[in-house]
């Protein structure tokens, strides 16, 4: 069991529904809904997309978090820490996580398109990396792909 009585599954449901209701939060101002939490001993952060409401490419939610996390504790190797993600991170995101020496990812929908955990690219899992973290893929994984599906589709749709 984990902290709180919850068991590790149960934990990782819990953060990605956070998640999830933090990429609503995004889409809600325009951005792809993509949410993420962080956890790192006593500290939890969280993070939206924010590419629209800041006018800037990097500002993934991942991008966010691992700032604010380094930040907070005063420290660039987040090893000890568990980052939460709605979708399979991006190629500049996965660096970023590789760089952050996060030591625990899970996330939620795959990318086909643009995912750095096998989706286009497999960098997380490349063995010519200077770290290795542990990847936990598809937890909620139909919700969080369902959620990414409604906010392309609505962009679609004649105006």
């Amino acid at each position: 069991m984990g902290r709180r009585g919850l068991s590790s599954l149960e934990a990782d449901e819990a953060n990605l529904r956070c998640a999830l209701a933090l990429a609503e939060e995004a889409a809600a101002t325009g951005d792809v809904p993509i949410g993420a939490v962080l956890v790192c001993d006593d500290l939890r952060l969280e993070a939206k997309n924010e590419k629209e409401a800041r006018r800037d490419p990097t500002a993934h939610a991942e991008m966010l978090i691992l700032r604010e996390a380094a930040r907070r504790l005063d420290a660039w190797r987040l090893s000890r820490a568990t980052l939460y993600v709605t979708k399979e991170p991006c190629v500049m995101c996965a660096g970023a996580i590789i760089a952050a020496r996060i030591g625990r990812l899970v996330y939620g929908a795959r990318d086909p398109k643009g995912g750095a955990d096998g989706g286009a690219f497999d960098i997380l899992r490349s063995p010519r990396t200077n770290h290795r973290l542990s990847v936990t893929a598809g937890v909620l994984e139909d919700e969080a792909a369902a959620q990414l599906q409604r906010f392309f589709r609505s962009r679609r749709a004649p105006a």
